[in-house]
């Protein structure tokens, strides 16, 4: 009877550590292949991954802010938190950012596209996007004067760019390559994985929201996780649409754009 408990706790680990290998630079002991049925595993804890990264950047920024609470102070500890994710994830997300920009923004037919996508530079497209997401998510947490809701924001933006993840990779978002990440995980989480992960982040960012600021925090951190699946899921269709499904640099990509569009939504509803 004990034995079945520890099988699951022992796997639940496992696919863990996949996660952090494969999403984090945090050097952990995973294997070095896996194949769909382990990332199926791991996908589902993309968004704990993004919880501890929330947390650290949180943790940040709250330090920072201690020491005063200034414009000047604000836009600080609102870089050194977007540095913070960024270390975490060797910048990873922004990098996939960067090159869907450049794939999808050169309108060229889906092998070219993917193409520009594998090449190792960025091109202005990239470059911009880059700039763009950068200032938006500084910006954005900068402009949310309470420095526990800036924190909770974090959070907040860090978990739902991953739970979009989670929701792209259900059987009607193919990969856009055979190979990659892209073809390890796409299409690999079931309808309820799927469902579950969504309503969790919503009711978490309720009772988020009603903690910090009573109900009409609760909604505002609703409406702005909401906001955030939906300009992912965006990015999702036209990389379906463009390149004919999604690839590793697109699931980077989904995690910059919707935590931005989280941190944004909350930044203009506070």
């Amino acid at each position: 009877m004990t034995q079945a408990p520890a099988r699951e706790r022992q796997a639940g680990v496992g696919s863990l550590r996949v996660t952090l290998g494969l999403f984090t630079v945090i050097p952990v002991r995973a294997p070095a292949q896996i194949g769909r049925a382990e990332a199926a595993r791991a996908i589902r804890w993309l968004p704990v991954i993004g919880l501890l990264a929330g947390l650290a950047a949180a943790g940040v920024l709250l330090a920072v802010e201690a020491g005063g609470h200034d414009l000047g102070r604000r836009l600080l500890a609102a870089v050194l938190a977007v540095v913070v994710l960024t270390l975490l994830t060797g910048g990873l997300h922004l990098d996939g950012l960067a090159d869907t920009a450049d794939g999808l923004g050169s309108r060229r037919p889906a092998e070219q596209a993917l193409a520009i996508m594998r090449r190792p530079d960025i091109g202005p497209f990239g470059v911009t996007a880059l700039l763009l997401v950068t200032l938006l998510q500084v910006t954005s947490i900068a402009a949310v004067t309470s420095a526990a809701v800036a924190a909770a924001a974090l959070v907040a933006a860090a978990v739902t760019g991953r739970v979009a993840v989670v929701l792209a990779t259900g059987p009607g978002s193919p990969a856009a390559r055979p190979d990659g990440l892209g073809a390890l995980i796409a299409g690999t989480t079931s309808t309820a994985v799927r469902l579950g992960t969504a309503a969790a982040l919503l009711a978490a960012a309720a009772a988020g929201g009603a903690a910090l600021g009573g109900t009409a925090l609760a909604w505002r951190g609703v409406v702005a996780v909401l906001a955030g699946l939906l300009v992912a899921d965006l990015l999702r269709r036209a990389a379906r649409h463009a390149v004919g499904g999604l690839t590793g640099d697109v699931f980077g990509a989904l995690i910059e754009l919707g935590a931005t569009a989280t941190l944004l939504a909350l930044a203009l509803a506070t």
